[in-house]
């Protein structure tokens, strides 16, 4: 997404994002990454970008998603962006605590945000996703929007603050606050998993210097 038009960005995401299990949620991280990244680089608010998208997703000619993918991916997204603002002081302490050689505002937004997510679902929303797959998907964001280096940083960052929690160096898991899920009224909570995507634990290599 981020500078493409609504039909081209459906288009590749179409693409990326087959039909399959939880596609809604891997839908909604991507809406919640172009919320968070406007947020970043133009000061919008992240609640009228998702506003925005999803008048013009609506709007667009063809979609490969059917209307309810898309609904229930921006309310994932809508849940994400929250959860991101509502808890943002604490992530963003931990993204400088576990990549200290690049200070947070020198890195690229797209790293950033990304890290947001990612730390988010792996810290905060663990209730639904598991933290693989948190990882996971993260890790696919950053190989989406990001550089050739934005992947192993993204999953090295995680891994080592993933790793921290679980020594109690941070909020642990289990005690931190998780937003409301997005599941629709009359719905159980879903347990979110993927297969891997072949992503493991990195050494952290140097983020993508802000353009």
């Amino acid at each position: 997404m981020l500078e493409r038009g609504v039909d081209e960005a459906l288009e590749q995401l179409g693409r990326i994002f087959p039909p399959g299990p939880y596609l809604d949620r891997r839908l909604g991280r991507a809406l919640a990454f172009q919320a968070l990244y406007e947020m970043d680089m133009g000061h919008h608010a992240p609640a009228q970008v998702l506003d925005r998208l999803s008048v013009a997703i609506d709007e667009a000619g063809v979609s490969p998603y059917p209307n309810e993918v898309l609904r229930d991916a921006t309310s994932y997204a809508q849940h994400l962006v929250r959860g991101v603002l509502d808890n943002r002081p604490a992530i963003d302490g931990v993204i400088q605590q576990r990549a200290p050689l690049w200070p947070l505002a020198q890195m690229s937004a797209v790293d950033r945000n990304v890290l947001r997510i990612g730390l988010y679902e792996s810290l905060y929303g663990n209730a639904t996703v598991p933290l693989r797959t948190a990882i996971n998907e993260a890790v696919e964001l950053a190989k989406l929007f990001g550089s050739e280096t934005s992947a192993k940083f993204v999953n090295g960052v995680l891994g080592r603050a993933v790793e921290a929690s679980a020594n109690g160096e941070w909020p642990p898991a289990d005690s931190a606050p998780v937003a409301q899920s997005p599941d629709l009224p009359g719905q159980a909570a879903r347990t979110e998993e993927h297969p891997s995507s072949g992503a493991s634990e990195e050494n952290i290599h140097p983020a993508t210097p802000a353009g």
